[in-house]
């Protein structure tokens, strides 16, 4: 069934973040990758001329960072190729675009990086990926990009790394706050913006809901990771308070 001309057009439903995001945004459309395939141009268009929508929210990735290593095609087809297609069919204009990357852009040398700070080279391919495809959205008229960093609802690892730090959080922590950022979108004046929470290391973040797991270094990854790919995330903070604001004076 086709949605509303003029809604939110969600890409990538069926992962673990669309499937919060089209709970906290009870009127997006989330097509199966059966009917929007970004790897193929067509089905892209086709969805876009079909549904109409006002802004379109990809968040559709391949995001295992180990597989991305061995499987650096298929990450690419996803990650790039797809974000390419979608790029082409909004270059002419019509729909906003928020994009969803990551903290992995940054070399992940010292941390706290802003929105403004240079980008790269990426620790891992994953990254590498992703900073392409942000690369591709800014050809998009409306457009933000919105880097994050997320897991599960759990820690679903027996170790965590102590030399890793990070703002990841957890899903249900950084959901709401991505869809606060969605549903406000026409308000926010900058086309780049970090979501998470405070500077943490991966371990003090595990413990969080696994007190038990085994503290560890990102030696034993097995794939080269980031020192410290935390995020400032003042602009984002300032900009909450304001939309609490205007929030409060509306109501």
């Amino acid at each position: 069934m086709s949605g509303p001309a003029g809604g939110l057009l969600l890409i990538g439903g069926s992962g673990r973040l669309g499937g919060e995001l089209r709970r906290l945004l009870p009127g997006a459309v989330a097509p199966p990758r059966s009917e929007l395939d970004l790897t193929r141009p067509e089905s892209v268009r086709a969805a876009l001329d079909r549904y109409l929508p006002e802004l379109v929210v990809h968040a559709a990735a391949f995001t295992d960072v180990s597989r991305a290593e061995t499987e650096r095609r298929a990450c690419w087809r996803v990650n790039v190729e797809g974000t390419r297609h979608l790029a082409a069919a909004l270059a002419a204009g019509g729909p906003g675009l928020v994009f969803i990357s990551t903290d992995y852009v940054f070399d992940g040398r010292r941390g706290m990086y802003r929105e403004d700070d240079p980008v790269g080279p990426p620790a891992n391919y994953y990254g590498l990926s992703k900073l392409v495809a942000e690369e591709l959205v800014r050809l998009v008229p409306r457009h933000l990009v919105i880097r994050t960093s997320f897991r599960g609802r759990d820690w679903p690892h027996p170790v965590a790394y102590t030399d890793l730090f990070t703002s990841q959080d957890y899903l249900d922590v950084i959901a709401p706050e991505l869809a606060l950022a969605i549903a406000r979108w026409r308000e926010i004046p900058w086309d780049t913006l970090h979501v998470a929470t405070e500077r943490k290391s991966a371990y003090e973040l595990a413990r969080r809901r696994r007190p038990g797991v085994r503290a560890g270094s990102k030696r034993e990854a097995g794939v080269p990771l980031p020192d410290d790919v935390s995020l400032d995330t003042s602009r984002w903070q300032t900009l909450k308070a304001l939309l609490g604001r205007c929030a409060g004076r509306a109501g």
